[in-house]
């Protein structure tokens, strides 16, 4: 139990301190401008089609599962507004955040836990080429733009998918249905939960990089450096939106 506890604290110590070498590094030249570009189309553009597809299947089964209900009250007019609120302050940030976590941090980490077992970051080091810069800070801050874009998507699709849900049972234009949608949202909704999904965006990548960059020796270290990834990545996305609430709830 004590050994556990130790070595809790000292993997917090060591990401901290990767953590403060990211920003030491992120404002050193050179800059790796082609790299940070490759990892945005990778993070970024190869993701669109999952989030796409979880974000119109996030806002069309909410509608249908709350329809019910608030046509009990006679409040189905709120359907639209309801759905879109729930969507854009919390689920569509949380779960693609999560699903970022599984494809990129877990990608990450494989990749990176790959070329340490593999001296491939030894060799970078050999080259006179800086690997943390190249490798490490180009991920950390494609991870960190990226993100709250796709979580943009889905705020988007999944309100499309609640109109798609509201038409199944009933009938309403396009132009009502984002009318009431933004009757209802104001600039206090959509400022948090757009902040911290840079901070959803930013631990992905620097978990994902940490768990690859500090694999051990051996093929079996590679699936664990990608499977503590996830798992590290997903508490952290938990933990940064609870505090983001209790935050947002005191500001706002």
């Amino acid at each position: 139990m004590t050994s556990a506890i130790k070595n809790y604290f000292n993997d917090v110590g060591d990401l901290s301190l990767f953590i403060a070498r990211f920003f030491k590094e992120l404002f050193i030249p050179r800059y790796e401008f082609k790299e940070f570009l490759k990892q945005c189309y990778k993070i970024g553009y190869k993701s669109i089609p999952l989030v796409a597809i979880t974000g119109f299947i996030m806002g069309l089964v909410l509608t249908l599962q709350s329809r019910p209900t608030l046509v009990s009250f006679g409040a189905e007019s709120w359907l639209p507004g309801m759905v879109a609120l729930s969507l854009i302050r919390e689920i569509a940030p949380v779960i693609t955040a999560l699903i970022c976590a599984g494809k990129i941090a877990s990608g990450i980490g494989a990749e990176l836990g790959s070329m340490k077992v593999t001296e491939q970051i030894d060799a970078m080091e050999v080259a006179a080429i800086n690997p943390y810069k190249y490798l490490v800070v180009t991920r950390v801050l494609a991870t960190t733009i990226m993100v709250p874009l796709l979580v943009v998507l889905a705020d988007v699709i999944g309100v499309f998918g609640g109109y798609m849900g509201v038409n199944i049972h009933g009938d309403m234009s396009l132009y009502l249905y984002i009318t009431k949608v933004f009757d209802i949202l104001t600039f206090s909704d959509l400022l948090p939960a757009t902040i911290k999904t840079f901070f959803f965006g930013f631990f992905i990548g620097i978990i994902g990089c940490y768990k690859g960059f500090n694999a051990n020796s051996g093929t079996e270290s590679v699936g664990v450096a990608a499977n503590s990834a996830v798992v590290t990545a997903s508490l952290s996305i938990f933990i940064i939106d609870m505090l983001a609430v209790q935050l947002t709830d005191l500001l706002f």
